[in-house]
């Protein structure tokens, strides 16, 4: 299938990218590299540099490349940034995802898989976190999903639209052949700053909240490899041959991991370990969070290549110590 990757040159995109070609399909990226980078796109594949609600300009790459399905992951991501500038985060995250939605209907593209958020359910009311819970994101960020999905699934109630929506949980981890990694300015992520505190690139680490009702006292996530997301992207592709399709799945490998977790995972990978220090909670954080990822498994047969936080903290130690400045280009 030709494929339309918006975000592309981001974290998780170009990954799914990489996994595109592996599967036989041809992606195309679209990215405005305000968050992406040029080096992450492999050779061969068309780079367009541009905005999603660029209407004229999607229209015409959806027609030159005859394009039969996006995959939408252009979003700014920061949820601490998303409360100080909710606006920014609703025109770029909203707004501008409404404009390429009304490009693909004007081209008949009208099969698209769509980066969500496990920030949709806000503070759960249960663990594991299942598809079928409430939705009161507690934040811009989360809402700004949450209000994609919502127009999602009214365009798929009048035909207009077939759609999967992916929850995540935390994308971590490195592109199993090493090929690319993860590169954000500003670093928000925890396992790139707990490797960089470990090598020395950077002061030490605050872990925000040590008194949590958790075994260690430090907050529990759900850490996902990046490529075991992508092959879900692509395993759903049939499903979206039927019309009306409305899918959510979550995304996670259902291990709850702690911060104490991550630290010890990067002390090994890195053989150092990661310098820190002891904060106040942040304000909104929950004590935890992990995926009920059965119907993915059920559904799509996906099952995560790596299971615990060990091989994937690996993946990442592997990427940031050949690629000390990262992909360069900031």
């Amino acid at each position: 299938m030709d494929v339309l990757v918006v975000g592309g040159a981001g974290y998780i995109g170009s990954h799914c990218v990489r996994q595109l070609l592996a599967a036989g399909h041809r992606p195309v990226v679209l990215d405005n590299l305000s968050q992406g980078h040029r080096a992450a796109v492999p050779a061969g594949v068309r780079l367009v540099v541009g905005e999603m609600d660029d209407q004229a300009l999607v229209r015409r790459v959806l027609r030159e490349e005859r394009i039969g399905l996006v995959m939408h992951f252009a979003a700014l991501i920061n949820v601490g940034e998303s409360v100080r500038q909710p606006e920014r985060y609703h025109r770029n995250n909203v707004v501008a995802t409404l404009g390429l939605l009304a490009a693909m209907e004007a081209e008949d593209v009208r099969r698209l898989v769509f980066s969500s958020t496990c920030a949709t359910y806000g503070v759960p009311e249960r663990m594991p976190m299942s598809e079928d819970l409430p939705q009161r994101p507690i934040n811009p960020y989360g809402q700004n999903k949450l209000d994609v999905e919502n127009a999602l699934r009214g365009l798929a109630a009048e035909g207009r639209m077939r759609f999967a929506a992916f929850r995540y949980f935390n994308a971590a981890g490195a592109a199993e052949d090493g090929a690319i990694g993860e590169d954000h300015a500003p670093e928000t992520h925890l396992i790139p700053l707990a490797i960089a505190a470990a090598l020395g690139r950077r002061p030490p680490l605050e872990v925000f909240g040590a008194d949590y009702p958790t075994p260690d006292g430090t907050c529990l996530r759900d850490y996902v490899h990046v490529d075991d997301l992508a092959r879900a992207h692509i395993a759903v592709f049939p499903k979206l041959e039927a019309p009306g399709a409305a899918l959510f799945y979550n995304l996670g490998t259902g291990v709850p991991t702690s911060v104490r977790d991550i630290l010890l995972a990067v002390d090994c990978a890195t053989g150092k370990a990661v310098p820190h220090t002891f904060g106040p909670r942040r304000e909104g954080d929950p004590p935890a969070l992990y995926a009920d990822a059965s119907k993915a498994r059920r559904e799509l047969g996906w099952e995560p290549r790596h299971a615990t936080i060990d091989p994937i903290v690996a993946t990442a130690v592997r990427w940031h110590l050949a690629h000390p400045a990262g992909f360069g280009d900031r």
